[in-house]
Parts: C-alpha cells; sequence; structure tokens
C-alpha cells in the first residue's frame, strides 16, 4: 500500500529532522525541501526521506517540489518550516535582507499552502502547518525584519484555517515560544529542558494532525517551563 506524503519544506536540523524522523517511524513517506539538500544526506539516510532542491520564494521551485511529492503517494501533511529574518534597529536595516525575508517567511508560506491546498481539496481531507515564534505576536525592537514575515504568517495560517475547515483541511500555527534545544546547547550547565526539545515539538505536532476533527485547534503555543508570557 502507498504510504501517505508528508512534506516538510525549510528542512534542516533541530526540528525538522525530529519531524522527519517522527513522521517516517509513524509510515510517512517523508519529503524534505530545502536549498542546499546536501545537508540533509544524513537525515534521509536515518528516515528514508526524498530531498528536493526548493526556493520557497519561488513559484515555480514549489509547484515543483508538490509535482514530485504527487509521484510518492497521497499528500497528508505539509509543514513550513521555513524562515527569514533580518535584525537590525529599524533605521539601520537593509531593505533587500528585509525582502528576501518576507518572500521566504509570508510569501513563502502562501506558495507551499496553496499547492498543499489544491490536493488537500481534491482529497477530501489533510493538514497544513505553519511553524510561527514569539515574534508572530510580539515585535520586539530591533526585530522588525522577523515580526514582519512572522506577523504575515500568523494572519496567512489563521484565513487559511477558517476558510478551508469546514471543508475538512486542518490549518494550524505553532508559536514556538523560546529556544530549541540541541546537542550543543544540552552541554550548557543548565538543565536540558531550559530550551524546548525538538523531539517534543515535532510529538505535538502529529497529535494536532490526529486530532478528532470535533475537536481542531488551530494554533497552539509551545515553551518551555522557564518560559514567561
Amino acid at each position: 500500500m502507498t504510504s501517505k506524503v508528508a512534506v516538510i519544506a525549510g528542512a534542516g536540523s533541530g526540528l525538522s529532522a525530529s519531524l522527519a524522523r517522527l513522521f517516517a517511524k509513524e509510515g510517512f513517506h517523508v519529503v524534505l525541501a530545502a536549498r542546499n539538500v546536501e545537508k540533509l544526506e544524513a537525515l534521509q539516510a536515518q528516515t528514508g526521506a526524498q530531498a528536493v532542491a526548493t526556493d520557497v520564494s519561488d513559484r515555480a521551485s514549489v509547484a515543483r517540489l508538490f509535482d514530485i511529492a504527487d509521484k510518492a503517494g497521497p499528500l497528508s501533511l505539509v509543514v513550513f518550516n521555513a524562515s527569514g529574518r533580518a535584525r537590525g534597529p529599524i533605521a539601520e536595516l537593509d531593505p533587500e535582507t528585509v525582502r528576501q525575508a518576507l518572500l521566504v517567511g509570508a510569501y513563502g508560506g502562501f506558495l507551499v499552502g496553496q499547492q498543499a491546498t489544491h490536493r488537500l481539496l481534491a482529497q477530501g481531507a489533510g493538514s497544513i502547518f505553519f511553524t510561527g515564534a514569539t515574534a508572530s505576536v510580539k515585535g520586539f525592537a530591533g526585530s522588525a525584519g522577523f515580526a514582519m514575515p512572522k506577523f504575515g504568517l500568523r494572519g496567512l495560517a489563521q484565513s487559511m484555517a477558517r476558510e478551508l475547515a469546514p471543508k475538512n483541511i486542518h490549518v494550524a500555527h505553532f508559536i514556538i515560544d523560546g529556544a530549541i534545544g540541541s546537542a550543543v546547547s544540552g552541554q550548557d550547565s543548565e538543565p536540558q529542558d531550559r530550551r524546548l526539545s525538538p523531539d517534543a515539538i515535532a510529538q505535538a505536532y502529529l497529535s494536532i494532525h490526529r486530532q478528532h476533527r470535533s475537536a481542531w485547534t488551530w494554533e497552539m503555543e509551545l515553551r518551555p517551563w522557564v518560559e514567561t508570557f
């Protein structure tokens, strides 16, 4: 029987890797999308995932990603994990860097979400998830170039959720409110669970994908026990 497909756009180490490992373990055929697929070779070996070189800010590149994913089986779950950012004082930000951050972090989410929507509407079911951050709801000083794409992505997710939920498509936005742990951060003198575990975040994504449609959520906030609200 053909496995259902999970697409992770903006794949890399950390959360994307944890998602790929969990989804593969649960029987999904995982498709990883990244600009540089060479960095994904070890993850591919672990999970049997397929890697597709993709620029999420380019319409043709995103369409090609989903055309390739179509050949692997029916689409079930899409996670948009790409992020664009430009940090610094507003008077000193490079406009081109900010434009690129918006193209990747917000417009890229639209392109991926649109391609996923075409397929899931045809099937009548599935999930589209967007990864946000504290900056999705708080615009900090010196962070305009990160808050703008994250606010935009949240607005996209909310609009899509309201439009697509009645059509049996589950759209959800995840606010990752804190630093995500890694092998390096785990060597700090502080307890490792002062940072969000990427494996724990991945479990939360899977649980939302499996929610009964009588009790769907469109947004989930995740933060470690020491993080302030």
